[in-house]
């Protein structure tokens, strides 16, 4: 071919190529920002919420029998070397009289290898139950069927595994599952796509979430807390008692439906029976019942890596996934110190993202749970600012919204971007009241949290002076959208991650997004000397004046009190 119309030819092509990408939509960049605040109001075409999926539902319904792995999960340990899985046998009870199933009856074992079919390897975990009980007039206990818990150590990075698992000898295996490893910890190796979500529950709209959160073809999964909300079923869910109290006058109390985590485990378990899930508990977590205990379905169904990063709790932990490293914080339990000690173990030559997860958001212009957390915000916002946390992800409002960088309420540079992400699909409705919204602001003694200080503040300077609330969308909160849906974070180097929003309603559209933009950090710029900052700020910056600090005073739930106490700095 004549060398000068090759030349013509590839010119043409690069020409073409260079057009599209022009007339492609720009994907702004926190380099860009601080952005002007954006407010995208509720379509009043869609519903608010949707009702939950009754438990006859087929993806809700069990359909193995008795001692048949189902339920089956997989999540990550602290390294791509080893995996959890996890799956229930055994029958739940439900009744004034249950009495729980011995766990040694069925035996836990993961079948697993290379080749589909061919499992070269077997390895032994653990079983348990756990039982809720509420020994009052019209509410029912519940003992779980056997919740076993088996880690596969020694696998190798970024590889396919091919597993059954269940009980050998009865024999009761589950079918062939498989799984993918996640890349070693590195600079240059990163999941694919993490899928993040919050507040989920089982209604029409956790589907519609689920289905295109399965479409985006995830690698892994972040659950931010408010899992299966089998606490609402008994009244909102099941509409069987639209008045708790009035129902049941003598439960002191709040039942929570225990079969509803059964049906969110077969909900889910063909999403995370191949791709690992790592959850951190929230307020719906919590389900009290007699003798003050807590969290027990939480603490007892989910395997996580805690004893691996160093946690002596579930509720809060660490783990690597190639090139990022994460961390789970609960806003229930005193967790600094530990916290403290892994962050000053991250290398991040070798893991440069840092991006931690709770359930509460610090930053929320939104008018349900405005400063509901504050507390925990001024307790522990300092360090995390201080070790360059890039981005952290929160769920707890039912509604969207993405934050300008920011620290101590001052736009900065370095501060993390917060994302709040609490619209996976619950019964309680997606949040459409924001703070700065005419008579919608909160009162000061609203928002308590469950149990921990109140530690509501009054602004001295700056847009929202002397004020509880800002009057306008405030500078720190750069796009809010009141809708269900889901993020995915793909990190693309060492200093660009994309993240993308899609909602519901997105499902429909092609190559529609709710909100989209890159990530990039700054090491040069915010590599500190690791000096803690100072929680004032001087200047032009607006400093903060705690007016509503009750630091002798904590309420506490009763049943809760041995386990968390928060104070006001």
């Amino acid at each position: 071919m004549d060398p000068n119309l090759l030349w013509i030819q590839l010119s043409i092509i690069l020409a073409m190529v260079m057009m599209m990408m022009m007339t492609k939509a720009h994907i702004p960049t926190t380099l860009e920002g601080p952005f002007e605040p954006i407010t995208q109001q509720f379509d009043s075409s869609l519903r608010r919420g949707s009702d939950d999926l009754p438990m006859n539902h087929p993806r809700l319904m069990k359909n193995v029998t008795s001692n048949f792995p189902e339920q089956i999960a997989i999540a990550l340990s602290s390294s791509p070397t080893s995996i959890w899985v996890s799956w229930v046998t055994g029958d739940a009870q439900i009744g004034l009289n249950v009495t729980p199933i011995d766990p040694s009856l069925v035996a836990s074992e993961v079948w697993y290898g290379k080749r589909s079919g061919n499992y070269s390897n077997v390895q032994k975990g653990v079983s348990t139950v756990y039982s809720q009980l509420y020994p009052f007039q019209g509410l029912l206990n519940y003992t779980s069927g056997i919740i076993h818990h088996v880690k596969l150590e020694g696998l190798e990075p970024g590889t396919k595994y091919f597993y059954k698992c269940g009980d050998s000898s009865i024999p009761a295996l589950s079918e062939e599952h498989m799984f993918e490893t996640l890349p070693k910890p590195s600079p240059n190796a990163y999941p694919n796509r993490i899928a993040v979500v919050g507040d989920l529950g089982l209604t029409s709209n956790t589907t519609t979430t689920i289905d295109h959160l399965v479409q985006n073809n995830p690698s892994m999964i972040l659950m931010v807390g408010d899992l299966s909300y089998a606490n609402q079923y008994r009244t909102t869910g099941g509409k069987g008692a639209p008045c708790f109290s009035c129902a049941f006058p003598d439960a002191p109390i709040r039942e929570t439906y225990q079969p509803r985590w059964d049906g969110w485990g077969r909900f889910m378990e063909p999403l995370i029976s191949r791709i690992p899930m790592m959850v951190i508990e929230g307020n719906h977590e919590i389900e009290p019942q007699v003798s003050g205990i807590t969290f027990k379905s939480y603490e007892t169904r989910f395997a996580v890596p805690s004893e691996e990063s160093g946690s002596k709790s579930k509720f809060y932990y660490s783990f690597d996934a190639g090139g990022i490293h994460f961390i789970m914080l609960g806003a229930y339990v005193p967790q600094y110190a530990w916290l403290k000690k892994d962050l000053v173990k991250v290398d991040r030559s070798v893991t440069p993202w840092l991006v931690a997860a709770w359930h509460p958001p610090w930053y929320n212009s939104y008018a349900s749970h405005y400063q509901e957390f504050e507390c925990m915000r001024q307790e522990m916002e300092a360090l995390l600012y201080q070790y360059n946390v890039d981005i952290v992800f929160s769920g707890h409002v039912h509604a969207y919204e993405r934050m300008n960088r920011v620290f101590n309420y001052t736009l900065d540079p370095c501060g993390p971007v917060y994302i709040t992400v609490g619209d996976g699909g619950n019964i309680e409705k997606v949040d459409v009241d924001h703070a700065d919204d005419p008579e919608k602001c909160p009162s000061a003694s609203d928002n308590t949290p469950e149990y921990g200080g109140v530690c509501h503040l009054n602004f001295t300077s700056g847009p929202a002076k002397g004020k509880f609330c800002w009057n306008k969308q405030p500078e720190w909160s750069a796009f809010r959208e009141s809708s269900f849906g889901h993020g995915i974070l793909e990190v693309v180097n060492s200093t660009y991650a994309l993240w993308t929003w899609h909602r519901n309603q997105d499902i429909y559209k092609e190559d529609s997004r709710g909100d989209q933009i890159y990530i990039v950090r700054q090491p040069e710029l915010c590599s500190k000397a690791l000096k803690p900052p100072s929680v004032t700020t001087t200047n032009s910056l607006p400093t903060l004046s705690v007016n509503y600090c009750h630091s002798l005073e904590i309420s506490l739930l009763p049943i809760m009190a041995n386990l968390y106490s928060l104070w006001c700095v």
